[in-house]
């Protein structure tokens, strides 16, 4: 599934408001959605409403903790393949039908499916990876982290 720009006006001043906001996590709060929705102005069920919208128009392409495998006892791992063109629909939708792919992206390089294994044990990374692999007719690639760098990704909206 490749992605389209949104256009110009799919988002209003509150959807803005509201993706920066959630960029910068959640109030830890008995209720957080009223919270933030204080915030901004909406009521509860308004705000959960926009963030439904948001994903389903592709604006959010997910709401969710990021955790943090590896400190949790588990491990994770980037991987990459190189997919024909023809192929790319298909085999996108055999490798996300695997619990363990956390994300997956298309890149214009030979290698052009990237995504991130997260397993509750690190010997389940070569697993996983040779089940795609005999499934797709792929060869996966791993990339596993040697040294991390928190970047602090933001994008206004």
């Amino acid at each position: 599934m490749k992605r389209k720009a949104l256009p110009s006006d799919a988002l209003d001043g509150i959807d803005r408001v509201l993706i920066n906001r959630l960029q910068d996590g959640l109030p830890i709060v008995p209720a957080p959605f009223a919270a933030l929705a204080g915030e901004t102005g909406l009521t509860e069920d308004a705000l959960v409403d926009r963030i439904s919208r948001l994903r389903e128009i592709g604006a959010i392409t997910r709401f969710g903790p990021f955790l943090d495998a590896a400190a949790m006892g588990g491990a994770f791992c980037l991987c990459a393949m190189s997919v024909p063109e023809g192929r790319f629909d298909e085999v996108m939708t055999l490798v996300n039908a695997h619990a363990e792919v956390a994300h997956n992206y298309e890149r214009q390089h030979h290698l052009n499916m990237w995504f991130v294994l997260a397993c509750e044990r690190s010997e389940q990374i070569a697993r996983v990876a040779a089940q795609i692999t005999e499934e797709t007719g792929l060869m996966v690639h791993l990339f596993p982290k040697l040294k991390e760098f928190f970047i602090g990704f933001r994008v206004n909206a």
